[in-house]
C-alpha cells in the first residue's frame, strides 16, 4: 500500500478499523505471552508449539503493520458533499429496467461490501456513477451483458 494516498471511510468504516488494529494488537499480546511460556519448557511438543505460535505471531503482526497503515493514511469522508452529483460518500438509489430499487454506498476499496451495500469507487458501478447527476442513465458491464440503471436518489 502507498502510506502517501489518503483513504476515505465512512464513520462504521473507520470504527471497524479500529477495532480490527485493538483486535490484532490483543492477539500479538496474547501471543507474545504464549510464547514467553513455552520459552519455559523444553519438551519436543513444546519446541513444535513454539515454531507454531512464532509463525502465528509473524502472521498477526503482517497484518497489524497493514491495519496500522491504513488507519495512519484513513480520513473520513467529507462532511459537506454536493448531493446533486455522486462523490465517494455519496448513498445513491438506482432503479433497474425491470423496476428493481438497489440502494448502495460509494466508499473505498478497503471498506467495499458489495452484498452490504458498500461499492467500491473504484469497481466498474462506481466508476460509472461518480459525478452523475438524479435521472442519469447508469450503463455498466462488458461484452454482451450490459446494465442499465436509472439514478434516482443521492444522499
Amino acid at each position: 500500500m502507498n502510506t502517501t494516498e489518503i483513504i476515505y471511510l465512512s464513520k462504521q468504516g473507520m470504527k471497524e478499523l479500529k477495532k480490527t488494529v485493538s483486535n490484532l494488537e490483543r492477539d500479538q499480546k496474547k501471543t507474545i505471552a504464549d510464547l514467553r511460556e513455552l520459552d519455559k519448557t523444553d519438551g519436543h511438543d513444546e519446541r513444535f508449539a513454539r515454531v507454531e505460535k512464532l509463525a502465528q505471531l509473524e502472521a498477526i503482526e503482517s497484518e497489524l503493520k497493514e491495519k496500522q497503515a491504513y488507519l495512519a493514511s484513513a480520513h473520513l469522508f467529507p462532511r459537506k458533499r454536493d448531493a446533486l452529483k455522486v462523490a465517494i460518500g455519496s448513498a445513491v438509489e438506482l432503479i433497474d429496467k425491470s423496476g428493481k430499487k438497489v440502494r448502495y454506498t460509494i466508499v473505498d476499496s478497503i471498506e467495499a461490501n458489495p452484498s452490504d451495500g458498500r461499492i467500491s469507487f473504484k469497481s466498474p458501478l462506481g466508476q460509472s456513477l461518480l459525478g452523475k447527476t438524479i435521472q442519469d442513465t447508469i450503463n455498466w458491464g462488458a461484452g454482451l451483458k450490459m446494465n442499465q440503471l436509472q439514478l434516482v436518489h443521492i444522499s
